[in-house]
């Protein structure tokens, strides 16, 4: 069983950062990668980007390539949305999700997640 905790959120100007952070514990051993995905308020829930645990390779959806990048500190069992650029748009709950099938693009396909973190955009 692996626990996720997110953390990071906050309020940011329309063109700001901000990194969150995804803590893995429990059975980390046993996820391949993890996915960050958000929500925002009346949508589904959107893929954003995808890291592998073992390779460091990444993999990004349109809408936030070039302006999120993906890290991982395997160390300290953590992972990290950099966020820049961001836009009023880009206000959600954000998640991060650990797969133990590799690199997937639907939420289906991940049984871990966290809780979630806000993230305001004002423009």
């Amino acid at each position: 069983q692996v626990q996720l905790v997110e953390s990071g959120g906050g309020l940011v100007q329309a063109g700001g950062s901000l990194r969150l952070s995804c803590a893995a514990s429990g059975g980390t051993f046993s996820y391949i990668g993890i996915g960050w995905f958000r929500r925002a308020p009346g949508k589904e829930r959107e893929f954003l980007g995808y890291i592998s645990a073992t390779r460091g390779s990444t993999y990004y959806a349109d809408s936030v390539k070039g302006r999120f990048t993906t890290s991982t500190d395997n160390a300290k069992n953590m992972v990290y949305l950099q966020m820049n650029s961001l836009k009023p748009e880009d206000t959600a709950v954000y998640y991060c999700a650990a797969s133990v099938t590799g690199y997937h693009r639907t939420e289906g396909a991940y049984p871990y997640w966290g809780q979630g973190t806000q993230v305001t955009v004002s423009s």
